[in-house]
């Protein structure tokens, strides 16, 4: 089976598959349910309510996309995992600087259908293997965000991984996917569309992590912390 990309085969995340994928991966549960009660009766949260203190121990994993172009995000915030996983900062960076070159159009034909239907994205990935590169299994989730002019132009984004990160970087390449688009608030449609197959910090410091500027504002330094990394990196940016 082909798709206009030119694919030979077409694998689609199972409902069960995505049951047993968030069994595995915990933290994309708890980041999708944070989601789903930030919305409430509303199809989609704004990113102005995101509230780091609410992703818990996932906070590291979690990053914060905007649209920048049909198919392409970039970094605007990032948890400390995502860049031990590329061994270097992925603030601004595309999304798909995360995958290997063969996966990337499926990542970017992932972002086109969460920001445009909308949807929710879920994706069982692999890592890649070489010299000093364990096997690594992680998942990706992808939900849409409301900018502050109304439009969908954010992603609140998790990616967590199971086994050692090893030599840096570290890529994924796509197992599986399924988008599943939003037709009202708390009631997402069933169907899927996939893709081919591959064989704590203080609460109060999180919360101005997570905040972004205003247009204009130029940001003082940053307080001293206790020690240690901040879970997110800011990138400014002009409008949001």
């Amino acid at each position: 089976m082909s798709d206009e990309r030119g694919n030979d085969k077409l694998s689609i995340l199972s409902a069960s598959r995505m049951t047993a994928l968030t069994s595995q991966f915990p933290m994309i549960a708890t980041v999708e349910a944070y989601w789903d009660a930030l919305r409430g009766d509303r199809q989609i949260p704004p990113r102005s309510e995101v509230d780091p203190r609410g992703l818990g121990n996932s906070l590291p994993c979690c990053f914060i996309l905007e649209r920048l172009a049909p198919g392409v995000a970039r970094f605007r915030l990032s948890g400390t995992h995502l860049n031990d996983i590329l061994g270097m900062e992925v603030r601004g960076m595309p999304l798909t600087a995360l995958f290997l070159p063969e996966s990337r159009s499926q990542v970017s034909t992932a972002l086109e259908r969460v920001f445009d239907l909308p949807g929710r994205a879920h994706l069982s990935l692999a890592g890649d293997r070489g010299i000093g590169k364990p096997p690594m299994d992680a998942a990706l989730l992808l939900l849409p965000l409301m900018s502050d002019l109304g439009e969908v132009t954010r992603v609140l984004g998790c990616l967590p991984t199971l086994g050692p990160v090893g030599r840096t970087p570290r890529r994924f390449e796509v197992r599986q996917s399924r988008i599943t688009p939003l037709t009202s608030a708390r009631t997402p449609a069933t169907q899927g569309y996939g893709w081919p197959d591959r064989n704590d910090r203080d609460s109060e410091h999180l919360t101005n992590e997570m905040a972004e500027p205003a247009a204009g504002y130029a940001p003082g330094p940053k307080p001293q912390s206790s020690g240690g990394k901040p879970y997110l990196y800011l990138v400014s940016s002009k409008d949001d």
